[in-house]
């Protein structure tokens, strides 16, 4: 029988229609990056359809081989855990063969689109408010924020790699929760190096309630600081830069280029302060919510080649009772709910961690 490849997107899902939406366009333009090779999606948690889902309409299409890459920016818990762990569990009860790409990543395609962003905030400010110097400019980063420290590394580093392309006179970056800084004490500090812009990225690839709460501090700090002005930058979305890398990550499946950086990795190396996580069980921590809330429409290279194909944890150790038993941090994502995971160190720091709870929504609409 002939081989038929079908391309599986893998979504987080928010309850936050507008971001649903914005997920599946984005996935709705893919085909054309793969003739012939059907493209499904699906999400862990909090909207349909649910990866399950996705993967069932490939095999109905009589697809024999899924090509599936997680759609996240970085490799945290949801990628390194949560969805190798579904597509496992439903490659084996199928008898399909099911191949896992890495995630976005820190990536040159992914760089312009988020310089694409900055800069076109900044030429409309140019327009609506007059120049400003770039060496007067500050750029502010945020990021989404993970227990995972690599995650976390990640953002700082395309921030810089923003700072340099973009020539502004200074950066710093921010977290919309479960790291530090949060955004607020972020913008507050940034207020007081007294840059006469402050313009403000979030580095997501979606809207939703994190987002609005993003422009939401920002609002909060502008008022208290007039003397100098905030600017909203858009987040990344359906950039062509970021539907070309998309595209990357599932045919370097096919070229053997599929290798994820497991060298700062939590769960394989003793990485400073997260030494407990090492070998940690790869398991799914979604399945209470998977499905719930919105609704889609229409209904550097590692020795470890386990991550660099499918990561089956087989590289990881046994977690043991006592690991399982400890105290655990609960976060919130961009929808309240809880889980479990392993203690985030800097839990008590005095700049976060927590997601944000109560917080201001921005009224201009935004994003």
């Amino acid at each position: 029988m002939d081989e038929k490849i079908g391309v599986m997107i893998c979504g987080h899902g928010s309850r936050s229609h507008a971001a649903v939406d914005e997920f599946a366009h984005l996935v709705h333009q893919m085909p054309d990056a793969f003739p012939g090779w059907p493209v499904e999606y699906g999400y862990l948690e909090f909207a349909n359809p649910v990866i399950r889902d996705g993967l069932d309409r490939l095999r109905d299409q009589g697809c024999t081989r899924i090509l599936a890459v997680p759609g996240m920016l970085f490799a945290a818990m949801h990628a390194k855990n949560d969805i190798p762990s579904v597509l496992n569990t439903y490659a084996k009860k199928h008898g399909i063969k099911v191949e896992y790409g890495r995630e976005l990543g820190v990536d040159p395609k992914m760089i312009k689109a988020a310089r694409s962003r900055v800069e076109g905030a900044i030429a409309v400010a140019n327009d609506e408010h007059g120049q400003v110097a770039l060496e007067d400019t500050c750029l502010v980063v945020i990021g989404r924020g993970s227990s995972d420290p690599d995650a976390n590394s990640n953002v700082t580093q395309i921030a810089r790699l923003l700072h340099e392309g973009t020539g502004v006179g200074w950066c710093e970056v921010g977290y919309s929760g479960v790291t530090f800084p949060l955004v607020q004490p972020c913008l507050e500090h940034v207020a007081k190096l007294g840059y006469k812009r402050i313009v403000v990225f979030p580095y997501f690839l979606f809207t939703g309630i994190l987002i609005d709460r993003i422009y939401g501090f920002t609002d909060v700090v502008a008022e208290a600081h007039p003397d100098q002005q905030f600017i909203k930058a858009g987040y990344l979305n359906d950039h062509a830069e970021v539907r070309a890398t998309f595209a990357e990550r599932v045919t370097e499946i096919l070229e053997g280029g599929n290798a994820m950086n497991c060298t700062m990795c939590k769960y394989r190396d003793q990485v400073l302060g997260f030494e407990a996580e090492v070998g940690l069980a790869q398991e799914s921590h979604h399945h209470h919510v998977e499905g719930q809330g919105a609704t889609a429409p229409g209904s550097n290279v590692s020795d470890c080649k386990l991550c660099a194909t499918f990561c089956t944890g087989a590289c990881r150790l046994t977690m043991t009772d006592a690991q399982h038993d400890h105290h655990h941090y609960d976060h919130a994502h961009d929808d309240a709910h809880h889980h479990h995971h392993p203690v985030y160190p800097q839990a008590k720091h005095p700049l976060g961690p927590e997601s944000v709870r109560a917080a201001p929504i921005s009224g201009d609409g935004k994003g």
